[in-house]
């Protein structure tokens, strides 16, 4: 049998994976993450100022603030 002979069933082959939300940047995480704001936004008010803080979690600074476990 030739290669261009071969037919394949497309529903078989192919299968349709939704990313959950836990997965950071999938299209329903950054939903959740809208719905998250908007839903502060209701109960809070229209926010003054929004802060972003990045840090290494194995500062001891951190650690040591931290409950065990």
């Amino acid at each position: 049998m030739a290669k261009h002979d071969v037919q394949l069933d497309l529903a078989k082959v192919f299968q349709r994976i939704v990313l959950p939300t836990s997965f950071y940047g999938s299209p329903h995480f950054m939903m959740q993450a809208y719905q998250d704001v908007m839903a502060i936004v209701w109960s809070k008010g229209i926010l003054d100022v929004f802060f972003t803080f990045t840090c290494n979690l194995n500062w001891q600074e951190i650690i040591v603030q931290l409950e065990p476990n």
